[in-house]
C-alpha cells in the first residue's frame, strides 16, 4: 500500500472538502487516476511551466491569461509531485468504493515524463516521489535541477537533455541506481565533484555542452558502457579513460583533439569509436581493441595509413577515414577481412591497392580522390564495379592475360560488335545502358555465351517491360540496374533472381510490386526513388534480407511501423519527398535504422530543427512520443 501519512501543516479535515481544481485543464484528474493505477504519468507536450506556487500545495495556480492567437502557458500542479501523498479527490465524491476503486491501494509513481514543455524549473516537492525510477524532463528551460534531487535514490533513468543548465548539483551524485544520465545540449561547463560515484552509470551523454576537459576521476565509473562527449571543446582526453573496462561506446566527434592517449588502445571491449571533425594528425594504434567495429575519424588531418594501424582491427566493419590527407592505401588493407563499409572520400589518393578488391564491402566511397588508375565511369557505377574491376586487374598482371579479353576482329560477328564483350569478360557485367532502345536485342543475350554475369546494367532506356530473357541469368546475376525507363511493372522474371542483392528501379513509372518478389531472399538494397508509389509496398516488409529501402520523391503517405520494426536489417529508409502527413511514434522503435531521412513531407512533426539533428534525434523523438 502506497504512502498516505499525514504531512505537516496539511489541513486535517482536506479529506471531508472538495479540493480546487484550477488548472485541471493541465492535469485531467482521469490522467491522474490512471497513473495511480498504473505508477506512470505522461505530460510531454502540454506547454506546461512552473509557477509561483501558492503555500496551500493543495491549490493549484490558474493557468496566466493567454494572448490572443497563443496557446496559453499552463502551470505544473502541486499535485502531480503530491500524487502520492494526498486523498485524491476521487475519495470526496464517492463514498462506496468497488474493488476496482480502491483509492487507497494506489501504486507509487515509479515513471514521470514532463518533455516538451516551458518548465524553468523543478520544485523541491519532487522528494515526495521516492519510487521514481525514471524521469524525463527534457526539452524544457531548466536553468538548474533542486537539490532535492537527491532524494530519488530508486531513480535508473534520468533525461534532462535539450535544457539551459549551467552546472549540476552535487547532490546529483547521491543517486547510487542510475543507469542512464542524459545531459546532451545544454551549457554545461564543468561537472561537480565526487561524479564518479554514480557506480551504477551504465549510459552517460554529455555531447553538445561547452565542456573543455573529462574528470580523469571518470576512469572510476566501473559500469559504464557508453559515453558520449561529442560537440564539446575538448583539447585532450585523460589517460585514465583506459580503464573504463566496460565501456564499449565512445563518441568524441566535433571537438578539438589533437592527440589520442595510446592507452585508449588497452580498451578492450570497446566496439564502437568515433572521432570525427576533430584535428587529430595521425591514427592511433589498436592492438588491445580486438572487438572494434566501428571506427570514424572522418574529417581530420590524418596523412598517413599504415600496416601498423590496420593489423589489429580484425572485428572492424567500417572504417570511416574520409575529409583527410592520405595519399595512399597499404596492401595491408586485405587484412580487415570483417570490413563491410569504407569511407576514403575526400582524401588526396591517385591509386588504390589491386587487392582492395578482394575485401567483400558492401560500401565503398571513393569520391573527391585525384584517382589516375580507375576511370571515373567505373566510379560512378558503385562499390561492386569498382571492386569488380580492381580484381581484374590482379589477373591482368597474370601471364594468362591476352586470353582473358577476345578481341575484336574481321571474324567477330556482327551483332557482337555492338555489345562490350570486354565488360563481358573482364567485369562479368552484360551492359547495354543508355541506348533509347525499347527492347534488349536477343544478341545481347546471346553474347553471354558460357561467361559469367553477376550485374546487369540496361538502364537509361525506354524499357516499357523487363526483358523475359533476363531469367536465363537467375543462377549468378547478384546486381540488377533498370533505372530511368518506363517501367509500370515489375514482371515475375525478374523475381526468380535467386542470388539478387541489389536492385535499382528508380526512375520509372511503378506504382506496386508484386508479392512474388518475397521470393528475393537475398535482396539488400533496393532503389525505388521518383516512381508513383502511395504507399511502401507490403512486399517489402517480407523481405528480411532489405539493408536499405531508398524510395524518395514518390506519393507515399503512409507505413506500417509494426512491419517495419521486424525489418531487422533495415539499417537505411529514404522517404523524402513524399506526402506523409505524420510520422508514426512507433517508427522510433525501429532501432536498427542508421540513416532514416524525412525531409520534403508535408507533415509538422517532427519539427524541422529535429529532423536537422539526424537519425537518433529523430528516433529519440518518436519513441518519447509513443502513448504508454
Amino acid at each position: 500500500m502506497s504512502r498516505l501519512q499525514g504531512v505537516a501543516g496539511r489541513d486535517p479535515r482536506a479529506g471531508f472538502r472538495a479540493e480546487r481544481t484550477d488548472g485541471s485543464t493541465s492535469v485531467p484528474q482521469g490522467l491522474l487516476k490512471a497513473a495511480r493505477k498504473s505508477g506512470q504519468l505522461n505530460l510531454s507536450g502540454r506547454n506546461l511551466s512552473e509557477g509561483k506556487i501558492q503555500r496551500d500545495l493543495r491549490c493549484c495556480v490558474p493557468p496566466e491569461s493567454p494572448r490572443p492567437g497563443r496557446r496559453p502557458s499552463l502551470w505544473l500542479p502541486p499535485c502531480v509531485w503530491r500524487i502520492n501523498v494526498d486523498v485524491p479527490e476521487e475519495a470526496n465524491q464517492n463514498l462506496s468504493f468497488s474493488a476496482a476503486e480502491r483509492w487507497w491501494e494506489q501504486t507509487d509513481l515509479t515513471k514521470l515524463i514532463i518533455s516538451n514543455n516551458k518548465l524553468r524549473l523543478l520544485s523541491d516537492d519532487l522528494r515526495l516521489l521516492p519510487a521514481l525510477t525514471v524521469l524525463d524532463i527534457h526539452d524544457n528551460q531548466l536553468t538548474s535541477l533542486p537539490s532535492a534531487i537527491r532524494e530519488l535514490e530508486n531513480l535508473q533513468k534520468l533525461n534532462v537533455s535539450h535544457n539551459k543548465l549551467k552546472m549540476l548539483p552535487e547532490e546529483i551524485t547521491n543517486l547510487k541506481n542510475l543507469k542512464g544520465l542524459y545531459l546532451q545540449h545544454n551549457e554545461l561547463m564543468c561537472l561537480p565533484e565526487g561524479f564518479e560515484q554514480l557506480s551504477s552509470l551504465e549510459d552517460l551523454d554529455l555531447s553538445n555542452n561547452h565542456l573543455t576537459a573529462v574528470p580523469g576521476s571518470f576512469s572510476s565509473l566501473p559500469s559504464l558502457m557508453r559515453l558520449n562527449l561529442a560537440s564539446n571543446q575538448l583539447k585532450s582526453l585523460p589517460a585514465e579513460i583506459s580503464r573504463m573496462k566496460k565501456l564499449k561506446h565512445l563518441d568524441c566527434n566535433s571537438n578539438l583533439l589533437e592527440t589520442i592517449p595510446p592507452e585508449l588502445a588497452g580498451m578492450e571491449s570497446l566496439e564502437l569509436l568515433y572521432l570525427r571533425r576533430n584535428k587529430l594528425r595521425f591514427l592511433p594504434e589498436f592492438p588491445s581493441c580486438r572487438l572494434l567495429k566501428e571506427l570514424h575519424v572522418g574529417e581530420n588531418q590524418i596523412e598517413m595509413l599504415g600496416a601498423e594501424h590496420l593489423k589489429h582491427l580484425n572485428s572492424i566493419l567500417v572504417l570511416d577515414l574520409r575529409d583527410n590527407k592520405l595519399k595512399s592505401v597499404p596492401d595491408e588493407i586485405t587484412l580487415l577481412q570483417s570490413l563491410e563499409r569504407l569511407d576514403l572520400s575526400n582524401n588526396d589518393i591517385s591509386s588504390l591497392p589491386c587487392s582492395l578488391g578482394n575485401l567483400h564491402l558492401k560500401f565503398l566511397a571513393l569520391e573527391g580522390n585525384p584517382l589516375r588508375t580507375i576511370r571515373r565511369e567505373i566510379i560512378n557505377k558503385g562499390t561492386q564495379e569498382v571492386l569488380k574491376y580492381l580484381r581484374s586487374k590482379i589477373k591482368d598482371a597474370g601471364p594468362t592475360q591476352s586470353d582473358c579479353v577476345p578481341e575484336t576482329t574481321a571474324m567477330t560477328l556482327p551483332s557482337e560488335s555492338r555489345v562490350n564483350v570486354h565488360a563481358i569478360v573482364t567485369l562479368k557485367l552484360l551492359d547495354y545502358s543508355d541506348k533509347q532502345t525499347t527492347l534488349i536485342p536477343d544478341e545481347v543475350f546471346d553474347a553471354v555465351k558460357s561467361n559469367v554475369i553477376t550485374s546487369i546494367n540496361f538502364s537509361k532506356n525506354q524499357l516499357h517491360e523487363i526483358p523475359k530473357r533476363i531469367v536465363e541469368l537467375k543462377e549468378m546475376v547478384s546486381d540488377v540496374n533498370l533505372s530511368f525507363n518506363k517501367l509500370s511493372f515489375v514482371s515475375l522474371e525478374l523475381c526468380m533472381l535467386q542470388k539478387l542483392t541489389f536492385l535499382d528501379l528508380r526512375n520509372n513509372f511503378l506504382n506496386s510490386l508484386p508479392e512474388e518478389m518475397k521470393s528475393l531472399i537475398r535482396l539488400q538494397t533496393i532503389n525505388l526513388s521518383f516512381n508513383r508509389f502511395k504507399v511502401l509496398p507490403e512486399v517489402l516488409y517480407h523481405i528480411p534480407t532489405l539493408e536499405t529501402i531508398l524510395i524518395s520523391n514518390n506519393q507515399v503517405g503512409s507505413l506500417n511501423p509494426q512491419k517495419m520494426k521486424m525489418m531487422e536489417n533495415l539499417m537505411t529508409l529514404d522517404l523524402q519527398n513524399n506526402d506523409l502527413l505524420q510520422v508514426p511514434p512507433e517508427l522510433g522503435n525501429c532501432v536498427s535504422l542508421r540513416t532514416l531521412l524525412l525531409d520534403g513531407n508535408p507533415f509538422r512533426v517532427p519539427r524541422a530543427a529535429i529532423l536537422m539533428k539526424g537519425t537518433a534525434a529523430i528516433l529519440e523523438y518518436l519513441r518519447d512520443r509513443i502513448p504508454t
